[in-house]
């Protein structure tokens, strides 16, 4: 009988398991979570569930990605995080740099970049398990141990609700991952949110007990809606995805963290260190990046100094600022001068 894995035809005995199929792709369960036909299908249950004529099966797992970057040299990481923890979703972190893992010349770079920023938290997509790699070949969580990080699938290149959900669910299934990254795009060209679909996805998802981050405008409206839905942490873009802008409306995210009691985390759109101090110091409790660092001449540099830019703007917000003066103001004293 005729069945289709992963979008390619493929002809298998009839009473052929899951499980058997699995095996006959040289890839472990455990590495892989397992649709057919749009249902999730427990990795308990691979051995019970028999393929029919026609099935569609997908096999994902979690992936980084993107095109390669110039080699980077390794420089020293930084002194450990803060101890000014940040709570999303229930759960503590030390750091406030989230980073993602796409882009870099490969799981080499990613590993020691990753480890540069001293990150807590990374981004993995979900992709099609590459049907053709020997079980010997390395994964991105080789490098990444979700025992030493939290891994945070993400729903990126998702335009509907439906896929987004679908995307979470098997994250769930292949690493018990229920705190997820919601992004569903509207636009293929400026990467910018769908907010009616990236909602209609966020009110399934946390009825089905994800814990929701969500991507969104820099709008305080939506910001506002998405945290009255339920979701953990909101996360208004600086600029478009990738673009490397920066922040673009320091104003709407000052109002947006006014108004807010969930987390707010900077996502989308930064390029520097310098980038990431001012959103710390407008009150942000995080920012997550990956193009910035990854497309940096030196990735694990520049994940460095993302590490630094974290600490110095959070440092400076909880310090207090000085007021701006239209006019200055002598830093040394006018009494007792001498001429």
């Amino acid at each position: 009988m005729e069945i289709w894995v992963n979008g390619e035809s493929r002809e298998v005995a009839e009473g052929k398991t899951l499980r058997e199929l699995v095996a006959d792709l040289d890839m472990e369960p455990a590495g892989v979570a397992v649709e057919v036909n749009r249902e999730v299908v427990p990795r308990g249950a691979l051995g019970e569930r028999l393929l029919a004529d026609g099935d569609r099966v997908e096999v994902v797992r979690a992936i980084g990605g993107g095109a390669p970057v110039p080699e980077s040299e390794t420089v020293e990481p930084a002194m450990a995080g803060n101890a000014d923890p940040v709570v999303i979703g229930g759960q503590e972190f030390h750091s406030r740099l989230l980073v993602g893992t796409g882009k870099y010349a490969d799981l080499e770079q990613t590993a020691a970049a990753v480890a540069a920023s001293g990150a807590e938290i990374v981004t993995v997509a979900m992709r099609r398990a590459n049907l053709g790699q020997r079980p010997e070949e390395p994964n991105l969580l080789d490098y990444l141990d979700p025992r030493e990080y939290t891994i945070l699938p993400n729903t990126a290149g998702c335009f509907t609700a439906e896929d987004a959900v679908r995307t979470c669910r098997l994250a769930r299934e292949l690493g018990g991952w229920d705190l997820v990254k919601l992004e569903v795009l509207g636009d293929e060209h400026t990467l910018y949110p769908d907010l009616w679909e990236t909602a209609r996805a966020a009110e399934t998802l946390i009825e089905e007990g994800f814990r929701v981050m969500v991507y969104t405008m820099d709008d305080p409206v939506a910001c506002r809606r998405f945290e009255e839905l339920g979701c953990a942490a909101v996360m208004p873009l600086a600029a478009p995805i990738g673009s490397g802008l920066g922040i673009q409306n320091k104003y709407n995210l000052r109002i947006i963290l006014e108004q807010a009691t969930v987390p707010i985390l900077v996502d989308a759109g930064v390029g520097t260190a310098s980038d990431v101090a001012v959103a710390m110091e407008l009150g942000c409790d995080g920012v997550l990046l990956n193009t910035a660092i990854a497309e940096a001449g030196d990735p694990v540099r520049m994940g460095h100094a993302m590490r630094h830019g974290i600490q110095a703007g959070r440092s400076a917000y909880l310090a207090g600022r000085m007021a701006k003066r239209l006019y200055g103001s002598a830093s040394s004293p006018l009494d007792g001068t001498f001429f």
